[in-house]
């Protein structure tokens, strides 16, 4: 098959700031595209689809402790808003990234084809 992985892509007015935490606190390799203009790898994903009634999409991060993610990237400066919540699919909070970008982190609850999640 001709499809061989998935771009996303966030808008910020501190994209500067964002590429910085996604470099530094994140710690996701890089490469450089051109004028400082990275482009990062992430980790492994997965794609689920909800009914809704208009189209949409949306992006996530995942990890295996929440709580232990969670104090490392305030270590790292990185902002969360409030605690984390119980949800129907795992513990969530909210990362507020540069620009007020904003990013559900969870440890799932659900089964997941990226293997164990703790």
């Amino acid at each position: 098959m001709a499809i061989n992985g998935v771009h996303l892509l966030f808008f910020s007015p501190e994209a500067e700031a964002l590429r910085a935490t996604l470099r530094d606190a994140f710690g996701w390799p890089h490469v450089d595209a051109g004028g400082g203009w990275l482009i990062f790898a992430t980790p492994p994903s997965e794609i689920g689809v909800h009914p809704a009634d208009k189209p949409g999409h949306e992006i996530s991060l995942t990890c295996d402790d929440l709580d232990g993610t969670i104090a490392d990237l305030r270590a790292r400066g990185v902002t969360l808003r409030g605690e984390p919540e119980d949800r129907q699919f795992g513990r969530a909070i909210t990362v507020v990234l540069p620009g007020g970008v904003e990013v559900l982190l969870y440890q799932p609850a659900h089964p997941t084809p990226l293997g164990s999640r703790g």
